[in-house]
């Protein structure tokens, strides 16, 4: 016996005069898929969202690790300011005597500067390179935990999905909160 949707698409077929391989196997490929694959909404599907972005700056060892790397880079951080001083102040300096000085000591302080001004520049990418891989690595230790505590959450309460950094979201699927609680804060 055929089904209605089957049988409405035959007579259509018949109408229109088209060859029964072009469309019969799609037809029947769809409709065995159909009653083969229930919906997801006939399951009743669980759907949880989570948000990275608040997880890694909200949760307890987030915060724990921010603080790490604050202090771990506070002296680099701050010879890189001292420096960026001095190099303000000798080209101040520079501007000011400029008129004065002799033609090889303009060229002297110019090229004084100029090693200063590269040796700050070397510095900040070195310290900005140490400072991403530090936090990456960090960082990359909360993701570690904060997977299990979604996989942990997903298994206790049934979740079928979890998404995670969705453009839109309703409140009601939103299980961050859970999430920053299981990683403690």
């Amino acid at each position: 016996m055929k089904s209605q949707f089957a049988q409405s698409f035959y007579a259509l077929y018949r109408r229109i005069n088209l060859r029964p391989r072009v469309w019969v196997l799609p037809l029947m490929l769809g409709l065995a898929l159909s009653s083969v694959v229930p919906s997801a909404a006939a399951q009743g599907t669980k759907i949880g969202f989570v948000s990275t972005e608040a997880i890694l700056q909200e949760s307890r060892p987030a915060k724990q690790a921010q603080a790490k790397l604050e202090s771990e880079f506070k002296a680099r951080d701050q010879e890189l300011q001292n420096l960026a001083n001095r190099l303000r102040a000798d080209a101040q300096r520079y501007d000011k005597d400029a008129p004065v000085l002799s033609e090889s000591e303009r060229i002297t302080r110019q090229r004084q500067l100029a090693d200063l001004d590269a040796d700050l520049q070397r510095k900040r990418r070195e310290f900005q390179e140490d400072f991403n891989r530090r936090r990456n690595e960090e960082f990359s230790t909360i993701v570690d935990q904060a997977e299990a505590a979604i996989k942990r959450i997903a298994e206790e309460e049934g979740y079928d999905l979890i998404i995670q950094d969705a453009v839109t979201v309703s409140p009601r699927v939103d299980i961050t909160d859970q999430v920053l609680k299981a990683l403690g804060g």
